[in-house]
């Protein structure tokens, strides 16, 4: 059959003998795509693993986690919280402490074996009134060795007097020597001497006194009055013991709102539609127990102080439970044979 071709035998042993290279590439691609599917394999085992691990160290560690403060675990965290009542379970510790007496002792005068007295008389004085002093001291107020044998029976006097504007001026002076020739003063030295300033004397006078002397009672006189000191003596001996007794001759009445006049009220409007003082007494002669007292110098800091002295203490005496005695003997411009003071 001439038209076919034909193929000798040699020939295709030749072919045999040098195959086709078309393939190679193939084999390549699938070696390089056998090779990414491992490492694609690899690094998603991996990040299992990875994720395992740290969903079981988050288990392990739960406790230990920060919590979400709020606010107000913030405040207790930061002490803010308990602030209020820390201070005020502080001025509690101190009210009480003072109150059993551990008050600092500042002057020599103060008691050393702690025995109590039955009153401490302070007497209001200015620095131009020497010669008040003088007859008050020839009169009902013991001199020199009388007066130190009146403190052995529990009594102590003494005039009460701050410091001048101009500290150390002459004024003060003046004081200084009459106190070291008759020494009977009771000197406040952070007091400022000036008639204005007589309510916040009230504090000055009750605050020191007890803290220098421990006493029963403690007494107010204006240096305006003359004293039965042995009747005031009696009437305060049979009282002995008697806590929260505010004693003097008990009053009230209008306030005065018109400025200039003698008893003018700055802040009358404080009192009521009816413009009238609370019950509270007179200025001449008054008497407070020791507990008031050292309820006057714990809080002297934030007590109100009005215009008159007699008001101001007053005011301080309707916050507590203090006992009113109304008692006509105080009352020194009254006609009673029996009182115990009488006007100068």
């Amino acid at each position: 059959m001439e038209g076919l071709p034909t193929t000798t035998k040699s020939e295709r042993r030749s072919r045999s003998k040098h195959p086709s290279h078309g393939s190679n590439p193939s084999i390549v691609m699938a070696f390089f795509s056998c090779v990414a599917w491992l490492y694609v394999a690899g690094r998603l085992w991996q990040d299992a693993e990875n994720g395992k691990l740290l969903s079981n160290l988050l288990k392990m560690n739960l406790d230990k986690r920060p919590k979400v403060l709020s606010i107000e675990d913030k405040l207790a965290v930061l002490g803010c919280k308990d602030l209020d009542r820390r201070i005020a379970e502080a001025e509690m510790e101190l009210t009480i402490a003072k109150s059993q007496g551990f008050l600092p002792s500042k002057t020599p005068e103060s008691s050393s074996d702690n025995k109590q007295l039955l009153a401490v008389i302070g007497v209001y004085t200015g620095f131009g009134s020497r010669l008040k002093r003088n007859t008050f001291r020839g009169s009902w107020m013991p001199r020199a060795d009388a007066l130190k044998k009146l403190e052995k029976r529990g009594v102590v006097i003494r005039f009460i007097i701050g410091r001048s504007a101009s500290r150390g001026d002459s004024l003060d002076r003046i004081i200084d020597d009459e106190n070291r020739s008759t020494k009977d003063f009771l000197i406040l030295e952070g007091h400022e001497e000036a008639q204005e300033e007589l309510p916040k004397k009230a504090k000055f006078f009750f605050s020191t006194a007890v803290q220098n002397w421990n006493a029963e009672f403690y007494v107010k006189v204006d240096d305006n009055i003359n004293l039965d000191l042995e009747g005031l003596i009696e009437m305060l001996d049979k009282r002995r013991g008697q806590n929260g007794a505010y004693i003097g001759c008990m009053k009230s009445g209008d306030v005065i709102v018109e400025s200039g006049k003698p008893w003018y009220e700055p802040e009358w409007w404080k009192f009521g539609d009816e413009k009238s003082y609370f019950r509270h007494a007179s200025g001449s002669l008054m008497i407070l127990s020791k507990n008031l007292v050292q309820y006057i110098n714990i809080n002297s800091a934030s007590l109100k102080s009005y215009a008159h002295d007699d008001v101001s203490i007053g005011s301080w005496m309707m916050g507590v439970q203090a006992t009113y005695i109304d008692d006509n003997r105080l009352c020194c411009s009254s006609i009673r044979q029996d009182k115990v003071c009488s006007l100068a």
